[in-house]
């Protein structure tokens, strides 16, 4: 590690800073028990070049804590750029599959182990976020004892809350609580959409609960369709990060198992758990709507079978009176509409008693 390092405040966000080379977000040394330490592009640029090359011959760094390193550095890229991801690849103390891994545009989720190298893509949501939004994108990594490089194509949140704890609290003994940490932010992301989709399916229930003639069903139709979309989203980026730790193939080096594997893992199932009871309580109320659509409907259609009973009689009288045949009754004297209207209201109030009599109305 270089000795002219000084110490400097970083950016706390997760974006490109105008002094930057090669696609550089920042670089940091971090020594338990002291303060994170800035390194310029040109410290990171030599650090790695002081590093070996990867080899399968290479023989792993001590597995105890007190053989290990004491420090680590920590080097985070932002890749949207050919010249970044040609940087990345350069990186010689990595195997190439972590290289292209760390280089990539997809969006896929995966996560490997290579002797002690711990590398893979995970999920995060765009920094411009909104509440109508769920834009998720993917970062990077590839840990070490000693080294931990993260890239990312767009700033994402939760990097950016990583290196904000690493500022405030006690630096970590290995970088894969970093990893750790970036994950747990993530899940705790995942919660907030998740108590925000909770919150409209409350409105939601309120309205169905307080059904009456002038209920809007469009409104409710569309929370419920909301949080359904939503959560769905929510469900296909988290799952694959589930599968993946629970994933027996998966051996990751005795450093960064309790780290990356056991901590996120609770978090991030737990979070799927709530995301999966949030879907099954739209679904239910999705079920309680259309039963309130269907009882609406069928109120709808009572009325109108009822109406069109009591007219049938009057509708009778009608066309009977309404026959151009001689010798019609009531047509020479001076109140035959009269009674014939009465005549109709009479039929009228006779179909009332029966539809009450036989226990329609």
């Amino acid at each position: 590690m270089p000795d002219t390092i000084t110490q400097t405040e970083m950016s706390l966000a997760d974006t490109p800073q105008s002094d930057t080379a090669d696609g550089l977000v920042w670089a940091v040394s971090c020594m338990p028990g002291q303060r994170p330490v800035q390194l310029s592009p040109q410290q990171a640029a030599e650090y790695l070049n002081s590093r070996p090359a990867h080899s399968e011959d290479t023989e792993a760094l001590p597995a105890t804590a007190e053989e290990r390193p004491a420090g680590w550095v920590w080097l985070h890229y932002d890749v949207v750029h050919t010249a970044s991801r040609a940087r990345v690849e350069a990186i010689a103390c990595l195997p190439e599959e972590a290289r292209t891994t760390l280089s990539g545009t997809d969006r896929g989720t995966r996560l490997e182990a290579e002797g002690d190298i711990v590398y893979g893509a995970l999920p995060g949501f765009d920094d411009g976020m909104t509440d109508d939004d769920t834009s998720v994108s993917a970062w990077r990594f590839a840990v070490l004892p000693d080294l931990l490089i993260t890239t990312r194509r767009h700033p994402v949140p939760a990097l950016g809350a990583a290196y904000r704890w690493l500022q405030r609290d006690e630096v970590p003994l290995t970088p894969a609580e970093i990893v750790d940490r970036t994950l747990l932010e993530f899940a705790d992301s995942v919660r907030r959409n998740i108590a925000m989709l909770d919150d409209q399916l409350d409105r939601a229930e309120d309205l169905l609960l307080t059904l009456d003639q002038h209920t809007d069903f469009g409104r409710i139709s569309g929370l419920i369709g909301k949080v359904r979309r939503r959560s769905t989203e929510l469900r296909r980026v988290i799952s694959p990060v589930d599968r993946i730790f629970h994933n027996e193939d998966l051996e990751l080096p005795e450093w960064a198992e309790d780290d990356i594997r056991d901590r996120s893992q609770r978090q991030i199932h737990a979070s799927l758990d709530d995301l999966m009871a949030l879907q099954d309580r739209a679904r239910s109320l999705q079920d309680e709507l259309a039963s309130g659509q269907a009882e609406e409907t069928n109120r709808r259609l009572y009325t109108v079978s009822v109406l069109t009973t009591l007219m049938l009689p009057a509708t009778f009288v009608t066309g009977f009176f309404g026959m151009n045949t001689g010798g019609m009754f009531l047509a020479t004297g001076p109140l035959g509409t009269v009674e014939a209207g009465g005549v109709c209201f009479l039929f009228m109030a006779i179909a009332w008693l029966l539809l009450k009599f036989t226990r329609l109305l």
